[in-house]
């Protein structure tokens, strides 16, 4: 099984990332991703070590791999890749929101369904089968990039100003394709191994040039990285900002200087309805999103635990308004919870083999993740109130032998001295109020989609054939001649 090391290794690759105008040159050693790298590492590491019980045998190779690359064709499987995205989810506390397993249940679902890859021009089938089992012999990270600059919402690709704006194909040949322009949002794609590039957005006949999905290795010529602002190089220390300095994952807009993609690494080509076959007929956009759900339940626990400790220390946790809050803020949890077990419960075999979670349960909690990532927040907020302002400037306070003893005296609790209840207020901060924090925020709401986009699939999946039914049948029940 593939190592942190063997992880960190790869990485020394001259991929172009850029930071500030200038290109990084080791990820692995540069402030601004040696953080988040190594937590990846640690990802692989946790799941080389055979007592964690993350690998399976891969029916299609016959080799041991992590069982994110396990195609699910029992609800065992499906239990078992629960427990692995749970682990690793677990061991970042749910903070770092595309961990390799993300990907990988997308690609679980494209190989499922080759035959949505051959409806087009091209057979590109037997291309998705082959990249799925490289995926499970060599355990790739693959983050993606599925949505097009923001240029404007009102239109789509063709129709922009300027030619290939949004990636796309401007030449193609016997060998592959050359593609130009850009796409985004690749969240850990800086010390990611390779980038699935596609399109999520609805595209219209026009935009057949745009519509492609392939993969790169970050590493290809004429790939740049622009990386927004990252917040790992402001953490002064893991005591000042304990999630910054660990789990910063940052997000990228990918360029495409005519880079030529090996016709074995293209997966849709000009194929406008191939762009929602491979999310929305393979059951990829299911499987993709039940890992999101469980990634999250694990963060809103976190939270939840906060804000459980904030109050303890704080001596508040028997007044009866805080455990009121303290109570809707394990009902939230509970929920997204709860919705990633009833979808593993009501799952079922989608016809082909294919082990699906239930719609209904990963949609719904999809759809009211913009309001409850908010809502936990602002309940974490009221608890720890002006605590989080009212800390020292830095961990350097703490280790000056003149100002400690000042803060020892005057910033602590009964339950806590003050050593622990800085380390604590800090920890929240860098949840709710640092930079990291704003990003976070930010990401839950969006995190698949605009909100009417993430409620859409709600709307969708959820069967209103049996309540309208049951509407229609209770009015029919009664008339005004009944008695």
């Amino acid at each position: 099984m593939r190592t942190g090391q063997d992880y960190l290794t790869g990485l020394k690759d001259g991929r172009t990332i850029i930071v500030d105008g200038e290109a990084v040159h080791d990820v692995a050693a540069h402030p601004a991703f040696a953080p988040i790298a190594t937590t990846i590492g640690e990802l692989f590491d946790l799941a080389a070590d055979p007592a964690q019980g993350m690998t399976a045998t891969a029916p299609e190779t016959g080799a041991r791999t992590n069982r994110i690359n396990i195609i699910p064709r029992s609800r065992e499987d499906l239990a078992g890749f629960r427990h692995t995205a749970e682990a690793w989810a677990r061991h970042t506390h749910g903070w770092v929101g595309r961990s390799p397993d993300h990907v990988a249940a997308f690609v679980n679902g494209f190989a499922a369904h080759p035959e949505a890859f051959a409806a087009g021009d091209r057979d590109l089938s037997a291309n998705v089968l082959a990249y799925h089992r490289r995926m499970q012999t060599e355990n790739p990270y693959v983050s993606y990039a599925i949505i097009p600059p923001q240029v404007s919402r009102a239109t789509t690709a063709h129709a922009w100003d300027g030619d290939f704006v949004q990636v796309g194909v401007t030449e193609e040949r016997s060998d592959g394709i050359v593609v130009r322009g850009a796409q985004m949002l690749a969240t850990g794609g800086p010390v990611a191994d390779e980038i699935l590039v596609s399109c999520i957005k609805p595209l219209t006949d026009d935009d057949a040039d745009f519509a492609l999905s392939f993969v790169v290795p970050v590493a290809t010529e004429g790939l740049k990285l622009y990386c927004r602002r990252p917040f790992a190089p402001a953490a002064t220390s893991s005591y000042d900002y304990p999630l910054t300095s660990r789990y910063d994952e940052t997000d990228a807009l990918l360029v495409f200087d005519d880079v030529f993609v090996p016709w074995e690494k293209v997966l849709v080509f000009r194929d406008v309805a191939g762009l929602r076959r491979q999310f929305f007929d393979t059951g990829a956009h299911v499987l993709g999103n039940w890992q999101a759900q469980i990634r999250f339940a694990v963060k809103l626990q976190f939270i939840a635990g906060l804000a459980r400790k904030v109050a303890a220390v704080n001596g508040v946790d028997r007044f009866p308004g805080v455990v009121e809050k303290l109570g809707e803020l394990a009902a939230l949890t509970s929920v997204v919870e709860s919705a990633v077990l009833a979808a593993e419960y009501t799952a079922a075999d989608d016809g082909s083999g294919l082990w699906l979670p239930g719609k209904r349960a990963v949609y719904g909690a999809m759809g009211l993740q913009a309001e409850l990532y908010p809502r936990a927040l602002a309940i974490l907020r009221d608890l720890v109130g002006g605590g989080v302002l009212q800390v020292p400037s830095g961990v350097a306070d703490m280790r000056n032998p003149e100002t400690r003893a000042d803060i020892d005296r005057y910033i602590q609790s009964p339950s806590a001295p003050a050593e622990e209840r800085v380390k604590l207020f800090k920890l929240v901060w860098d949840a709710v109020g640092s930079e990291f924090a704003g990003r976070h925020h930010q990401y839950e709401m969006f995190y698949a989609g605009a909100p009417f986009v993430v409620k859409g699939y709600a709307f969708r999946n959820y069967g209103f054939d049996g309540p309208l039914a049951e509407v229609d049948a209770f009015l029919g029940s009664y008339g005004v001649d009944t008695p």
